[in-house]
């Protein structure tokens, strides 16, 4: 199983949809063009976002705990 980290490569903003595009073996581009249309929809899309990039700990931090 894979872990939920945010990538050194292949980020736009933070790294949250391509961490979450790797966890789920998705393409990044579909994970951020599903956000972006998740946002025209009313809810708290732009929040979850923001505590992702606080809670997800970047790629070298998570393979250091892993070791």
């Amino acid at each position: 199983m894979k872990g939920l980290y945010r990538p050194r490569h292949n980020r736009m903003i933070a790294g949250v949809c391509a961490g979450l595009a790797q966890r789920f073996g998705m393409s990044a581009g579909t994970v951020r063009l599903l956000f972006v249309l998740s946002c025209l929809l009313p809810g708290p899309q732009f929040v979850v976002y923001l505590v992702l990039w606080v809670m997800m700990p970047n790629e070298d931090r998570y393979m250091a705990s892993t070791r």
